[in-house]
């Protein structure tokens, strides 16, 4: 099996990084019931940890989500910065998926700072063949939920933001 087709959860030794880094899944309902927005926005995004870090790892993938309070951010062993992205959106959309009884009525702005990761899953954009699993579950994720998905600068990354919160 291709090594970056697991899900970003998994690392290079396939440990599951929700083993070894606790991850909220569930969301807390008083928040999400101060929220009326029927559109949610969200931010996705990393940060590349320097090279010789003790974790080992390459980039904390981060995500955002300002409405519910929702802040994510894990270390991640990406083979480069469009894995780790990929990374980044699929965990925003995996815990997306997994609260669905919370965002059920919601549609989605998407945003992040990688160009290339938001034309690929645009279709604007064709991915290199190792990512073509990753974007076929970003993909897939498109057709399930009402999503838009687009660029921002670094400087207006929200999920950047939330690596200080």
């Amino acid at each position: 099996m291709n090594p970056l087709a697991t899900s970003f959860f998994t690392n290079h030794s396939s440990t599951p990084l929700s083993d070894s880094f606790p991850i909220r899944r569930e969301l807390d309902v008083r928040r999400h019931d101060n929220c009326s927005s029927l559109v949610m926005d969200c931010y996705f995004g990393t940060f590349d940890l320097p090279k010789n870090n003790p974790s080992g790892k390459s980039a904390v993938v981060t995500f955002y989500i300002p409405d519910v309070g929702i802040r994510f951010k894990a270390p991640f062993s990406g083979v480069d910065k469009n894995h780790s992205d990929f990374a980044s959106l699929l965990a925003l959309l995996e815990f997306i998926d997994s609260n669905q009884k919370y965002f059920s009525s919601r549609t989605f702005k998407i945003f992040g700072n990688n160009l290339s990761i938001i034309n690929q899953v645009n279709g604007q954009e064709r991915g290199p063949e190792p990512f073509a699993v990753l974007l076929e579950k970003a993909i897939d994720f498109r057709k399930k939920y009402k999503f838009a998905l687009a660029w921002v600068p670094d400087t207006d990354n929200a999920a950047h933001d939330s690596l200080l919160g």
